[in-house]
């Protein structure tokens, strides 16, 4: 890649969305303000290796989406009104007037996560517009086409058009009600990035724009939380695997290949992340990320916040995890006890992780048998060949 190419591209992962983000809001056409930010990319590509990369890429690239914009509003012969507006979009972008939070970017990431949208869609649309990944790559995290990606991110733009969804960040109770939403998309983002078969473009992507939202909302302490969790996550991201693919435990990662540049980041946040959900899932991250090592794990205050945690969500995977974490802290027998209420309704039968946490805690409590065969069932259940390995080496290590 040349240094053009490579400033085009820096430069267009920070302008797109606010390009897309004030051509929407001034034309009202998602598909011509989409279309003006690839252009001005694609025109970035061949004219900076020739004319040299200028002073201010973002404020070039905005120019250039501006100008295709005009030119196109003028072929449709759209009113003049709209055309005095986008001549105000100058070189470079004003600055927001100081404690103006409400950006042009904040209003897509909340247009695009409306409630009258399924929450796959959200999140299909919010890469697209908000984060600039090309479709071909969104398709390809959805296991579908890019064609039928195409037709889905078409229809829920029109959906948006349809119902009137206003381009505006909600205020008030409005905020309250709504951003719960928005944070559930970018946990969803993350997770379809980080999880073991992910795109880990997407995880940093999810990052990227937790860090956006907390710098346009300072003031809301689950942002921070949600943020928080992200870089303790990913802190650990090098480590997760070993040479083969294969996936560590925390006891046996390597702590030193750990981003604890990231850890640091993650825990100055929780300063200010309160105790909503996703801060206390960073909490109980941060006392694994900031163990020196596996034995001076904090268990008790981890089944402390899990206690918190489960109030608030009682979902069947937290009360699992709490089960796990009250296991460590106060014995298998503990944990045993607390993933039998769990697992009852059949909440978490033939799920693999609930299988593999009993196996562990039977193994704790001293019945090798019992553990290895929950072990092979869990492997037996898994869908993940390196997992799978995993399980089934521990079946056999159990056992010995």
């Amino acid at each position: 890649m040349t240094d053009a190419a490579g400033a085009v591209a820096a430069a267009g992962a920070e302008a797109y969305p606010r390009i897309v983000a004030a051509l929407i809001r001034i034309t009202g056409d998602w598909t011509l303000a989409e279309d003006c930010a690839q252009e001005a990319l694609a025109a970035a590509l061949e004219r900076w290796p020739r004319d040299g990369v200028p002073a201010n890429p973002g404020g070039w690239l905005m120019t250039a989406a501006r100008n295709r914009a005009v030119d196109g509003l003028r072929r449709a012969t759209v009113e003049r009104r709209k055309l005095r507006e986008l001549a105000l979009l100058t070189e470079p972008e004003p600055a927001p007037p100081e404690g103006d939070v409400v950006d042009d970017r904040l209003r897509l990431i909340f247009t695009c996560c409306h409630p009258a949208l399924a929450l796959e869609a959200r999140v299909a649309l919010t890469l697209r517009t908000v984060a600039g990944v090309p479709t071909a790559h969104i398709a390809r995290a959805f296991l579908v086409s890019e064609s039928t990606m195409t037709r889905r991110l078409t229809r829920a733009k029109a959906k948006i058009a349809a119902a009137g969804v206003p381009y505006r960040v909600p205020t008030g109770s409005a905020l309250v009600e709504r951003l719960p939403g928005v944070l559930a998309v970018l946990y969803l983002l993350f997770t379809r990035g980080y999880d073991a078969d992910g795109e880990p473009a997407f995880a940093t992507e999810a990052i990227r724009l937790a860090r956006l939202l907390d710098t346009l909302m300072p003031e809301q302490p689950e942002v921070a939380g949600l943020l928080a969790l992200f870089l303790l996550h990913h802190s650990r991201r090098a480590a997760r695997r070993d040479a083969d693919g294969n996936p560590l435990t925390l006891e046996q990662q390597d702590r030193s290949r750990w981003d604890h540049a990231g850890v640091a980041e993650g825990v100055a946040l929780l300063d200010r992340a309160g105790h909503g959900p996703y801060a206390l899932q960073a909490r109980i991250a941060a006392c694994h990320a900031t163990a020196r090592t596996a034995a001076d794990t904090d268990w008790p205050a981890i089944a402390r916040w899990y206690d918190h945690l489960v109030g608030l969500r009682p979902t069947p995977v937290v009360r699992l995890n709490r089960a796990v974490a009250h296991g460590y802290a106060y014995g298998p027998a503990a944990g045993l006890a607390l993933l039998a209420e769990a697992r009852s309704g059949g909440a978490l039968d033939d799920y693999p992780p609930a299988l593999a946490a009993q196996a562990e805690l039977t193994a704790r409590h001293g019945d090798r048998d019992g553990a290895a065969a929950l072990f092979r069932a869990a492997g037996e259940a898994v869908g993940s060949e390196p997992e799978r390995r995993v399980l089934l080496r521990r079946a056999a290590e159990v056992t010995r």
